[in-house]
């Protein structure tokens, strides 16, 4: 098949990078830095939709669709977001092309059809969704305004890599309105929760729930939260963040009401997003030499059926047995693939199906209609039993549950494994060479600080965690007071 990949061990980067493109989940489009994302990946990343839009839409949320483009006056409003993602935009100057009379059969930009004023396409769309709310926003009555939005962002990387850094993605962002600091506040500390729920029950992936540093919020925001993972090869992944932006966008662009109380206020915001960097996160958490290997939630085939067989009259017999679990494993809510393509041979199909992370596997003979058995492979730990065929089934039914949860304990398990606890800088950089993971280090809580263990070792704090207890102690770096450990990690 050549579809052997590299050993994680020998080199992490080549193995994702093809594991993404022989798994068929995406490859390099014509556009660089663009991704094409092919069927089966794109079906993983709707299930994920799917999932967190239910969960949007049972706190109150509903989806809307904004221009992709930003009018320049307007992305500039609020100065630091417009500042902090001035170097990623993409500019529309020009609305026409025309033939280029020196080149027959190519065309040119149309020099009399330049734009009064620039297009953004949009990094991000807080600019023209507070810009909307203006006119949606009067009084206390208005309030609160819950939107969401699935959509795509154009911000220009230079360095990219499917699914984790590509110049054009997929996310959702969330963009509320709110007459009062603490409703935004609880906002913005909701969806954060709502993330790590999705992340652990649908992705089974571990994470970390905390806050940003003031270096890493969000431009524009006051207060950042996240949710952080960690890869196999030790290295953090952010895997979604919501933010509490004040009223620094109703400000910009005058968003005001008339309060209970008689008084004209501004309104509080918050915003937060996913995006299609989960596929990256799901990919590098669960995967290993043979391929991919998805937890049930998430898998678009949760079952494949695959006949073997030599005659028509075999494969007659075979497909009725096959039909009639697919039908029953159907009824319990299981997505099921019959594969009885006769263009290739059960071992490319075995090799293909693992390649996928399809979870569960049944191999069905002759041999297997005269006992009334079937095989069962799994892919998480890639073993096999023999089933009676009036127990597949629940069999099946119960490896959904118990598939899920294993491989949430074991990168939980990992994780936990990797979070190093570290009182010197020495260790600090010992740690990080040797095994990597998350380092928790008091820090002095200085942005000068944070710049400089950057700078020295390319770790970054990604969290300080909801959850860590106060701990008074020494900055690891410069020895002053810190009352709090934050963990440090190199990420992606």
């Amino acid at each position: 098949m050549g579809k052997k990949l590299t050993a994680r061990s020998e080199d992490y980067s080549k193995w994702y990078n093809e594991l993404v493109v022989k798994a068929d989940l995406a490859e390099n489009s014509a556009v660089r830095g663009c991704m094409v994302i092919k069927p089966y990946g794109y079906a993983i990343w709707e299930k994920m939709q799917a999932q967190l839009d239910k969960m949007f839409k049972e706190t109150g949320h509903q989806n809307a669709y904004f221009p992709l483009f930003v009018p320049k006056s307007l992305f500039e409003a609020e100065e630091k977001n417009a500042e902090g993602f001035a170097k990623e935009c993409a500019v529309v100057t020009h609305y026409r092309l025309k033939n280029n009379p020196d080149e027959p059969g190519k065309l040119m930009v149309d020099p009399d059809a330049k734009l009064d004023e620039e297009l953004v396409v949009r990094p991000t769309s807080e600019a023209i969704i507070w810009n909307t709310y203006k006119n949606w926003v009067q009084s206390y009555r208005d309030l609160p305004i819950l939107i969401n939005q699935w959509a795509n962002v154009v911000r220009w990387e230079m360095r990219t890599r499917l699914f984790l850094r590509t110049a054009e993605f997929l996310w959702q962002e969330g963009h509320t309105a709110h007459a009062t600091k603490q409703e935004a506040l609880d906002e913005a500390m909701q969806m954060n929760n709502i993330y790590a729920t999705f992340a652990e029950e649908f992705m089974a992936i571990p994470v970390v729930k905390g806050s940003k540093t003031e270096n890493e919020r969000f431009a524009g925001a006051e207060e950042t939260y996240c949710i952080e993972a960690l890869m196999q090869d030790g290295k953090a992944l952010q895997a979604g963040t919501s933010h509490f932006l004040g009223q620094n966008f109703a400000k910009a662009f005058d968003v005001k009401f008339a309060s209970k109380e008689g008084g004209l206020e501004h309104v509080w915001a918050t915003s937060w997003g996913v995006s299609t960097r989960l596929m990256g996160a799901l990919i590098m958490t669960h995967s290993d030499d043979n391929g991919l290997v998805l937890p049930p939630n998430l898998a678009p085939i949760q079952v494949v059926i695959v006949p073997i067989y030599k005659s028509e009259d075999q494969l007659d017999q075979i497909s009725k047995v096959a039909n009639q679990l697919a039908s029953d494993l159907r009824a319990k809510g299981i997505s099921v693939k019959y594969d009885d393509r006769d263009t290739q041979k059960p071992g490319w199909k075995f090799a293909q199906y693992e390649l996928q992370g399809v979870p569960v596997r049944l191999a069905i003979g002759p041999k297997d209609i005269k006992k009334g058995t079937v095989e069962l492979a799994r892919r998480d730990l890639l073993t096999k039993e023999f089933v009676n065929q009036d127990e597949v089934v629940e069999k099946v039914n119960g490896l959904m549950t118990e598939m899920q949860d294993s491989l949430f304990e074991k990168a939980k398990s990992f994780r936990d494994l990797h979070i190093t606890e570290v009182d010197s800088f020495d260790e600090f950089k010992k740690v990080l060479k040797e095994k990597g993971g998350f380092i928790s280090a008091h820090w002095d809580g200085s942005p000068e600080t944070e710049n400089k263990i950057k700078e020295l070792t390319k770790a970054t704090i990604r969290c300080v965690p909801f959850n860590q207890e106060k701990e008074e102690g020494s900055c690891v770096l410069t020895g002053k007071p810190s009352s709090q450990r934050v963990l440090f990690a190199k990420a992606y």
